[in-house]
């Protein structure tokens, strides 16, 4: 009885005490968001330690969620283009030097599209790489709407395309969960 009465004296203890640490750590997440930290910033945080799933580019080219069960992230060309020249690329890049990209652009997008370029798919891709235009924007909010269908929130960053307004946008998912079943992509460039 004296054992059973400790263990329950105990447990009230260890509630009292996470029940304590419950309301600073809402204090703390409080703090952080009058100081401007956006919720998914500080659900990534929260969920830091947890193993990412594995993104695959296919021998065909598509872009698959590995994990217990493998989901392919539907793109059309165009968009899975641009997402694959930013995988290509971990160290990111500027969009105002887009059109240094032209021809690797025009390669992928011919990976994906053997039959050829169309003519509307060059003006396309001439929107993409003309920054008077919002083409990029747009390429980068479909990327994130395909991973957000796909994966938690607090995820969805690591696999989108993001970064500072005038610095280098990238793929922040760590390249140790990239895996490359095709032989003529890999980072830094095509392989022919």
């Amino acid at each position: 009885m004296e054992k059973q009465l400790e263990s329950t004296i105990t447990k009230m203890i260890e509630q009292f005490h996470c029940s304590i640490l419950l309301d600073e750590v809402k204090e703390k997440v409080r703090r952080l968001k009058d100081y401007g930290v956006a919720d998914a910033e500080i659900e990534a945080a929260l969920h830091e330690d947890e193993l990412l799933p594995e993104l695959i580019v296919t021998k065909d080219y598509k872009i698959v969620i590995g994990g217990a069960r493998q989901r392919e992230v539907e793109m059309e060309p165009l968009v899975k283009t641009v997402y694959l020249l930013f995988l290509l690329h971990p160290e990111g890049i500027v969009l105002k030097c887009l059109p240094d990209y032209r021809k690797e652009l025009r390669d992928i997008y011919l990976l994906l599209r053997p039959q050829g370029l169309t003519e509307r798919a060059e003006r396309s891709i001439e929107n993409v790489i003309d920054s008077t235009q919002n083409s990029i924007n747009e390429k980068c909010a479909r990327i994130r709407k395909a991973f957000s269908g796909l994966l938690p929130q607090y995820e969805v960053r690591y696999y989108s395309i993001s970064g500072k307004r005038g610095e280098a946008k990238r793929i922040v998912l760590p390249q140790d969960r990239v895996r490359w079943e095709c032989h003529t992509l890999r980072p830094q460039g095509l392989r022919t």
